[in-house]
Formats: structure tokens, sequence, C-alpha cells
């Protein structure tokens, strides 16, 4: 097949900066008809959405031949990333693998949302990108907000260049429990034997000394584990701030966090976040969130530095699935 140009395309809720359009939309436009065609495509225009992507922050394939977990591991792996399997993150999100590379988003109940946030953030160990493909739509919502983390961070120092500071100096601690046996109906559900790749207590203790966590083990058998200091900004190579952290979905989403913000999340040295500030950051994000609605075969590739990511809830009998393959930080 040769190698056509680029087709992009605009939809209205599209959100434009001076620098860049978000997302980013690509369409097939009949470049190609099979996977292989696809990912030749891709590759033959590797370098141009390599920049499209840094620039935007989120990328959207639409119309390609991807319609199965099968083909979208092709497809993802066009794109020559290192893989990063979920096996080895610490998320706590309970998911479903269909290959080694690709598995759920996340298996929350439908009624329960999934709020905006950098994947694997509230870790040491975080992916670098992030393909969504999607197999099958809702009837109804479970569209998924992309937020540039870039613009929000810019929000909030020109609101408040204090807290802005704080959290860029002093980083971030997050406190998560993780229970004795996988939950599929919580959103931070997974064991801590599987979160942490162990099957024994003293396996569980080797890990979280290895990655600098605090932890304490309760009464029901679950996890209490305290991360070592996280940034919650990031300088990219290009001078670039963001915002990277896991703050909205902890405050919005994570039990009893909107009552008392310290029982999950403090900045590095311990101290309490403002409730105002994280609710300000809550109100600002609104203005550089974008909607993606699905359609059947969607692919999205986002810059996980660039953009958060989250879950609209969603109704109907029709199964909303949107698969996930992650790549490694040195992508």
């Amino acid at each position: 097949m040769s190698a056509t140009e680029l087709n992009y395309a605009q939809v209205p809720t599209q959100l434009t900066f001076d620098d860049s359009v978000f997302p980013c939309i690509v369409v097939n436009n009949n470049n190609a008809s099979t996977v292989e065609e696809a990912v030749a495509f891709i590759r033959a225009h590797k370098s141009e959405l390599a920049k499209k992507l840094r620039s935007s922050g989120a990328v959207l394939f639409r119309g390609f031949p991807v319609d199965s977990a099968e083909t979208f591991d092709t497809f993802s792996a066009g794109f020559d990333y290192d893989n990063f399997t979920y096996q080895e993150s610490l998320s706590n999100a309970v998911r479903i693998n269909f290959t080694e590379r690709v598995f759920t988003a996340n298996e929350a109940p439908k009624d329960v949302e999934i709020y905006l946030h950098h994947e694997m953030a509230q870790t040491p160990i975080s992916p670098s990108k992030l393909f969504f493909f999607c197999k099958s739509a809702a009837e109804e919502g479970g569209a998924t907000p992309l937020c540039r983390s870039d613009k929000l961070f810019s929000a909030l120092k020109q609101f408040d260049s204090q807290l802005a500071d704080d959290f860029e100096q002093k980083g971030l601690k997050y406190t998560t429990y993780m229970p004795a046996a996988d939950d599929a109906t919580s959103g931070q559900g997974r064991s801590w034997k599987s979160t942490l790749s162990v099957e024994t207590k003293d396996e569980a203790h080797s890990k979280l000394t290895e990655l600098g966590y605090e932890w304490e083990w309760l009464e029901d058998g679950s996890l209490k584990a305290i991360t070592p200091v996280l940034p919650a900004v990031v300088t990219l190579e290009n001078g670039v701030q963001v915002f990277y952290n896991q703050l909205i979905a902890a405050y919005m989403g994570w039990k009893g966090v909107r009552e008392n913000p310290s029982v999950a999340i403090t900045f590095g040295d311990g101290s309490a976040i403002p409730k105002q500030g994280l609710e300000k950051i809550v109100e600002l994000s609104k203005d550089y969130t974008f909607d993606l609605a699905w359609q059947d075969g969607d692919v999205a590739l986002v810059d996980n530095e660039m953009a958060m990511h989250g879950r609209r809830p969603f109704t109907g009998e029709r199964k909303r699935q949107v698969l996930v393959a992650l790549t490694a930080a040195n992508a």
C-alpha cells in the first residue's frame, strides 16, 4: 500500500489552543482496508504522528480496520513502543487481560464515574503512553473525558501561584487501601497480592520496601500503603509543565476523601492540601476537558504526561467495552 498523506478531521467539541487542537483526529479515508495496511500506514507517518501527539496530547484514529482485541494488539504494536504490561504495574484497578498487551480499561460498574487522572501517577511506576480501543460503545454515556494537564497547571498558576508552587516543590503522598481479595465492584478493588505481584506478606514487605512505601496491615487482611514522595508537577523536555498526578480522581472518587482529603492525599511533607484548592482544580479542569464520545472501532493514543483521562457513567443494555494497551516510560 502506498503511504498517502494523513487525513485530519474536526468535530464541534474539539478544543483549540494557540499551538494545537485537542484531540488531533486522524481518519482512515480508505487508506487501509486491513490491519496490516493500517500498521504500514502508521509506520510511514510515525514521525509526524509523534509530533502531533506531543503537541496535542491525544490522537484519535477513526475508521481504521480495528475490531477485536487481537487487531488492536497488532495496531498498537505498530507504533513500536516498548510494552508496559498490566501485571508489572502497581495499579489497584481490577482489569481483565485479553492478550499480553491488551486488557479492559476498568471493571468498575457502569454507574461509577472514574474521574480525571494520569494513569498510575499515584505509584512510583507509570506508563508513558496509553492506547484505548472502543470495541463496543455504550448506548448512552460512557465517554472518556480527556484533559490537557499543561493548560490546567497554567490556569492554576494564574489563580493561585503559591498553591501551584507548593505542588511543584513539595510533591504528593498517596494513601491507598488494597483489599485481601479482588473486588470488581470498586474502581480500586485489586488485591494486594495482585497489585504487588506477590503471594505472601513477606514478599509484599520486600516489594514495598524496595519501592519506598510505608504500610500497615489492617484487621480485615487488607493493606494500607503510603507512597514515597511523588511528583505533582512534571517539567517535560521542552520546558512545558504538566499537572501530573491523581488529585482530581482521589478527591472526587476515592472513599471519604471529599470529606477529609488527608485520608488519601497530602503534600509530600505530610501537610494538608487545602480543600478549597482541590475544589478549584476540579472547576478549572472543565475548561480544558474534551469528552471523547466513542464510536465502535475508535483507537485513541494518549500522551500520559500531557493529558489526563477518565470515564463517564453509562446506561443501556449494550455492553460498553473499551480496551487498553500501555507503553513503557522510555517510549
